[in-house]
């Protein structure tokens, strides 16, 4: 799997701050890291990891994970099928309205839509 898109597991963890000597870093993260921490300085922001996630990327491969057409899910949230095609393809903007009720129909987040 590729690094950036390295799902870390976070079930059970607390995020920590700590000061310490500067002769003491490597050493500090040593222990740390035998005891399971993690480096946070090694992630990559999700803008870095997705350059091409915008919107339209979304809609697109929420449908596809769910295994709907473009007409089944114009259908499930009463709009035509072809402003699902122009929102797939930037023609048209997704307002907060059909994002939600996207989002309901395609268990995500509605703002991944925004």
């Amino acid at each position: 799997m590729l690094e950036p898109t390295k799902k870390l597991i976070t079930t059970d963890y607390v995020e920590l701050n700590f000061r310490v000597p500067a002769k003491q870093a490597n050493r500090a993260k040593k222990v740390l890291a035998s005891l399971g921490a993690e480096d946070l300085n090694d992630s990559v922001p999700w803008e870095e990891a997705y350059p091409d996630f915008n919107p339209s990327v979304a809609l697109r491969g929420a449908r596809k994970r769910e295994g709907l057409t473009q007409k089944e899910l114009a259908d499930r949230i009463s709009i035509k099928q072809a402003h699902v095609s122009q929102m797939e393809n930037e023609k048209r903007p997704i307002g907060k309205e059909i994002a939600k009720r996207l989002a309901r129909s395609l268990n995500v987040d509605y703002r991944v839509f925004l």
